[in-house]
């Protein structure tokens, strides 16, 4: 063996995709230099048939013979010329950023409601008078309520909820002179309370469990 013939992998280019191998890279460094364009364009359609045995997952990948397509220019370095069923695939376009997104930005006065709560007042005041907006005013409030509680875990009188409901939606609920009362805090929070008892009931039994397991029994 001529150790000096060795290739090291420091000293070989680096794999564009390594997921093709070295030997697909050769290949089509090898397309890159015929210089007939038939055969050329001959090489590289056997070429694209490697590839697909190669990612056989990606055959029920919409576009697959596209992206192998893609994939071959992305190899060359986009030095392969041959003609492509699809679209070729030029390196500005691969290096073309998108454009920003726009994220909503909201900044609302009472971030403990959350902005659902905004779209939803925003919802009932398009709505028509009657028993479906009144319900849906209450259905809001009290939902309101219980952010507050679980913002603040405390208790918080009607009155308040209303005023917010009042100046969220611009002055068009009012529900200040309302008889009828919302929830009750206890009311409100009894489902959490009770999701933690049961969690908690889990965890001893599972750690009563874990105490019992390998104790002999008799």
């Amino acid at each position: 063996m001529d150790i000096n013939n060795l290739e090291y992998n420091t000293e070989r280019d680096k794999l564009i995709i390594p997921e093709y191998g070295r030997h697909l890279q050769k290949m089509i460094d090898q397309a890159i230099a015929i210089e007939d364009s038939e055969e050329r364009n001959k090489v590289a359609k056997a070429i694209i048939a490697v590839m697909g045995n190669l990612q056989p997952h990606l055959r029920d990948v919409p576009d697959f013979q596209h992206k192998l397509w893609d994939q071959l220019f992305i190899i060359s370095d986009f030095k392969l010329d041959v003609e492509a069923p699809y679209p070729i695939l030029t390196k500005e376009k691969l290096e073309e950023r998108p454009e920003p997104l726009e994220y909503p930005q909201n900044f609302p006065k009472y971030r403990y409601y959350g902005n659902n709560i905004k779209r939803m007042i925003d919802v009932a005041n398009s709505w028509e008078e009657g028993d479906l907006k009144n319900a849906l005013t209450y259905t809001i409030a009290n939902h309101m309520k219980k952010c507050y509680l679980n913002w603040n875990k405390d208790t918080v009188d009607d009155m308040t909820i209303f005023k917010h409901l009042l100046e969220l939606s611009d002055g068009k609920i009012d529900l200040r002179e309302s008889t009828e009362d919302l929830s009750t805090s206890a009311d409100l929070m009894r489902g959490k309370k009770k999701n933690y008892r049961n969690t908690s009931n889990k965890k001893n039994y599972r750690n009563n469990n874990n105490n019992n397991r390998g104790k002999k029994r008799y």
